[in-house]
Order: C-alpha cells, then structure tokens, then sequence
C-alpha cells in the first residue's frame, strides 16, 4: 500500500467533515486540497481563519503518522501558529501543502503552506506533533 493509499484510508472524521481530499503522500511532503464550501466561510463568504487552521492541522498531522516510528502509539499537536497572509473565496479550493522541519523521537515539526489554486498565498502553519 501507497503511503497516499494509506492515508486516504485512515478514518479521520474531523478531515472528512471538512472535504479535505490527500492527493500526494511521501516522507518529505504531503498535499491535500479541499473545497472552500459556504459553511467553511465568513459572512463575507471568505475562508474562516478556523477552517485554514484545521485543514492545515490534519495535513500536518497525517504528514507525522507517515513518519512514526514503529513502536509509536499515535500523533497530537501540541502547538500550531499560522500567519494568516490572505483569503480564499468561497468556491476556490485550497492545496495544504505540507513539509518537515524536524522529525525527533519525540516530536516532529511540520510547515503546512496553504495556496489557492492560483498560487495566492493564504496561510503559513507551523506545528508540533508529539509523538506518542
């Protein structure tokens, strides 16, 4: 199995729920896209800044559980910060595009850049995941 295989087969609700869509896996990178539907908006009918950061967050995290040690248990973030640098409409899609920092025993640290399809900058994440 593929490691793109086996990430879009994990159960992964939260990601489900949000139309995340993972269409690249490997070591060094993972990339997933999802739809900016209307429930995902503001009143302005632009990407939340909670939606950026939750798509940014599971593209993170299934970046770490590809890159778990055997004896592992499992991934939790443990800290995120995301520059917010512009918005994404409603209709656009958005490519989460994550790539590692550092992978340790005990935590990984992952850098998830979120584009529209057009290439606009939306978004810089950075997050820790410990390594249970």
């Amino acid at each position: 199995m593929s490691l793109l295989e086996k990430l879009n087969s994990m159960k992964m609700p939260f990601a489900e729920l949000k139309g995340v869509k993972f269409v690249e896996a490997d070591k060094d990178r993972v990339v997933a896209r999802m739809l900016v539907r209307p429930d995902l908006c503001t009143l302005q009918h632009t990407i939340h800044g909670g939606a950026i950061m939750a798509l940014a967050d599971s593209v993170g995290a299934a970046a770490t559980v590809i890159n778990l040690p055997a004896d592992a248990k499992g991934t939790t973030t443990i800290e995120s910060k995301t520059n917010f640098i512009g918005g994404a409409k409603e209709g656009a899609t958005v490519i989460a595009t994550a790539t590692p920092v550092h992978r340790g025993r005990r935590t990984q640290v992952w850098q998830t850049r979120l584009e529209t399809e057009d290439g606009k900058l939306v978004a810089v994440v950075t997050q820790t995941q410990m390594v249970l």
